[in-house]
């Protein structure tokens, strides 16, 4: 039976998910992660996409994009098949990386409360898999794309579209918005860290992908084992 194929229209914007093959291991090093956001904004410079928010697990990763143009498809064929080629040559690997067919959650772009929440979700992830070593910030995780949105390093790629993230806690993308954008996920990270603050009702909505707006939710969900979040 045929694949449903992904809705695409310009506009969009989509969670975008993807696992390793049998849940292996998509990223061994640095490195690895190094040629995934160098294939990650070729892949922006070739469709136009904006990419606001990233992280990169172990052996998943999480992308919020926005698309002006109904290319979906056709660029993501070409980001993970691209980025396996590289990751086979480098690594003298063969076969299948990803699990599959990425899964691909419709976000309205313009559901300001709901961008928002999946933005902290997404970005919360290193600290629910507990990869944050103590006495590190979330700031430290150098695979996501919160450090970037607030100044570290201080030049951005030209795909992240880092002012709607910034923009989204009601401050200008200046040195206060970005530092009240740190401070405030900062905080969420610890709580994070120091109790439960999982919402499954939320998680399994993100997993089932479906749309939903949480007008009094504040940010974040749940997560699966230690190593992998979800």
């Amino acid at each position: 039976m045929p694949r449903k194929a992904h809705l695409e229209f310009e506009g969009a914007g989509y969670h975008v998910i993807d696992r390793g093959d049998r849940l292996e291991a998509i990223f061994l090093d640095g490195e690895d992660r190094g040629f995934f956001l160098k294939t990650l904004w070729q892949a922006c410079e070739r469709t136009g996409w904006r990419v606001p928010i990233y992280v990169l697990m172990g052996n998943h990763y999480h992308l919020l994009m926005e698309t002006p143009e109904a290319n979906l498809s056709s660029g993501m064929r070409w980001l993970q098949s691209t980025y396996t080629i590289r990751h086979h040559v480098r690594n003298r690997l063969r076969g299948h990386l990803f699990q599959g067919r990425y899964k691909a959650i419709i976000v309205d772009p313009h559901a300001e409360t709901y961008f928002r929440t999946i933005s902290d979700y997404i970005h919360l992830n290193p600290a629910r898999a507990a990869l944050i070593e103590p006495g590190k910030k979330l700031s430290d995780f150098r695979w996501s794309s919160f450090p970037v949105l607030i100044g570290i390093p201080r030049k951005r790629p030209a795909g992240l579209a880092a002012k709607r993230v910034v923009c989204g806690w009601g401050d200008a993308d200046n040195a206060r918005g970005r530092n009240r954008y740190r401070e405030a996920l900062e905080k969420r990270a610890r709580d994070e860290r120091t109790m439960s603050t999982i919402d499954e009702g939320m998680l399994k909505s993100f997993r089932r992908g479906l749309l939903e707006k949480f007008d009094s939710f504040s940010a974040g969900a749940g997560t699966s084992d230690k190593n992998q979040a979800s």
